[in-house]
């Protein structure tokens, strides 16, 4: 079912607690929406590395052109978010940062409760995926180039990233600095140095570190000691019998090393939900999906129609 509705919206700066911590945000809010009082909602998740300025910024803007209120926010202890310490990755944080999210929607009068939804993007769609298995005010649930950002960094040695970790712990509780590493190369000349060729790893210094998408709000910063409990995560975990709401999946049919083509089909095939699809799109890579018109436009196609029949 092809969605062709188009409306404008208003973009509004907001807050919501997480976790003790102040969470920033962009509403946005169709035309008309404060005056129908039944509005749909979709809450849109980051990727790892990323903000709410981004990938997940645009998708949001692109389902609210389609009638729906949509919030994106940059993760805690990230961007203009609180939290300390700064550049942290802890996904328990990042699925409580998503039901903190459907608490605030919640409070909007002209919000659906029962209409709420969520959209993830490569990481942000894992940790979507892992909020909605006990979140059940969440109805309906979107991936874009899903990743389980467990998975992945668990394809290296593991045990001895994890003895580097505590290793450093030990060394900041005595009064090292903090040891913040980098997500990805910071240039193109760097990513070639390190002979990194692999079209995943070259898409993402494309869109984050040059004027393609890059963010002041997304620095390449990682607090190194919490990657042990990234390792700890496994984004998909009981998705088998938790993981009943509707769900659209949607990847890139060019694969590359993030593996976000085979976790796409590793979610659809572990899901309960009795409504599942998976859309591959043919000739877009995983970054592709994040800002390049043409497979962005085909995966709102698809994201319009799905949410627009399950919500």
């Amino acid at each position: 079912m092809k969605v062709v509705l188009t409306v404008t919206f208003t973009q509004k700066k907001v807050t919501f607690h997480a976790h003790g911590l102040r969470v920033a945000a962009i509403l946005n809010v169709p035309e008309h929406a404060e005056e129908k009082k039944q509005n749909p909602a979709i809450i849109c998740v980051h990727p790892g590395s990323s903000c709410k300025d981004q990938t997940a910024g645009i998708y949001a803007g692109k389902l609210a052109e389609l009638g729906y209120v949509t919030i994106v926010f940059d993760a805690s202890y990230q961007g203009e978010s609180e939290g300390e310490p700064r550049y942290a990755e802890y996904p328990a944080a990042r699925v409580e940062d998503i039901r903190c999210a459907v608490d605030y929607l919640t409070t909007l009068d002209y919000v659906d409760e029962n209409r709420i939804g969520v959209l993830g993007v490569c990481a942000g769609g894992g940790y979507a995926v892992n909020a909605a298995m006990t979140e059940r005010r969440i109805k309906a649930v979107g991936t874009v180039v899903v990743a389980n950002i467990g998975r992945g960094y668990r394809e290296g040695d593991s045990i001895k990233v994890l003895e580097e970790v505590a290793k450093q712990r030990t060394a900041e509780a005595r009064g090292a600095e903090p040891n913040v590493i980098q997500w990805i190369p910071n240039s193109h000349a760097e990513r070639e140095e390190a002979g990194m060729t692999d079209i995943d790893l070259v898409g993402a210094v494309d869109y984050y570190r040059t004027p393609r998408g890059q963010s002041p709000n997304s620095p390449n910063k990682l607090k190194f000691t919490s990657i042990d409990s990234i390792i700890a995560f496994d984004a998909f975990h009981l998705a088998e019998s938790l993981l009943t709401q509707p769900l659209q999946i949607i990847v890139g049919g060019v694969q590359g090393a993030f593996g976000s083509y085979n976790d796409g089909h590793e979610l659809y095939n572990r899901a309960a939900s009795e409504t599942k699809d998976l859309f591959v799109i043919e000739g877009a890579s995983h970054y592709d999906l994040y800002d390049r018109p043409e497979p962005v436009s085909k995966a709102v196609e698809k994201l319009g129609a799905f949410y627009q029949e399950n919500l």
